[in-house]
């Protein structure tokens, strides 16, 4: 049964951003898997990708019957950020920062879900709110694996220190990335040393 209730922009904005969150997870995850060493986090990304494609392949039965689709323009947005995750933030990133970061854009997803699911309720839409609730329930575990296997990334701080890119491109990335790291602290360094 359809919801009776009309989009409000909120949600037509939130659904529009939910397209685009869940195809950037998808593409971004499915490229850092492989790069990454650690079983765990490979397994972890793995399991939000075919999670994240679900939901995709789900949404548009929420939001088709209100003219909201998430076509070119919101899949188009979306890969196009998880490209920039892939080929140019990534490659500055040590093996730890880029699993981390990954985690934050399942919270991002999660968020965005649980705050779709509260103006469904508040709106007396009931298919939204529950299509919202189930997959902010099932992205949690998956959220919660990829965190747990970030922090674990941890137990081996060497190889956690390692660039996420392993091409000679990623490795002269994370070099200009740590000596912009280090002359930060030797100006900190400074300053603290002045006062």
């Amino acid at each position: 049964m359809a919801d009776p209730a009309p989009l409000h922009p909120t949600e037509n904005r939130g659904y529009r951003e939910l397209y685009v969150a869940s195809r950037g997870l998808a593409r971004h995850w499915s490229r850092l898997g492989p790069r990454v060493a650690d079983a765990p986090v490979r397994a972890a990304l793995a399991d939000g990708v075919g999670a994240a494609r679900r939901l995709l392949a789900e949404l548009p039965a929420i939001t088709a019957e209100k003219d909201l689709h998430g076509g070119p323009a919101a899949l188009g947005l979306g890969g196009r950020l998880a490209d920039f995750h892939n080929v140019a933030a990534d490659r500055f990133l040590e093996r730890n920062q880029a699993v981390r970061l990954a985690a934050l854009e399942a919270r991002h997803t999660r968020l965005l879900l649980a705050y779709l699911a509260t103006v469904g309720e508040a709106r007396g839409a009931t298919e939204r709110e529950s299509f919202c609730r189930r997959w902010e329930a099932k992205l949690e575990s998956i959220s919660q694996a990829v965190e747990t296997a970030a922090a674990a990334l941890g137990g081996d701080a060497d190889a956690a220190i390692e660039p996420v890119d392993r091409s000679a491109i990623g490795r002269a990335a994370q070099r200009v990335a740590v000596g912009v790291g280090a002359l930060g602290e030797w100006i900190d360094r400074r300053s603290a040393h002045r006062h």
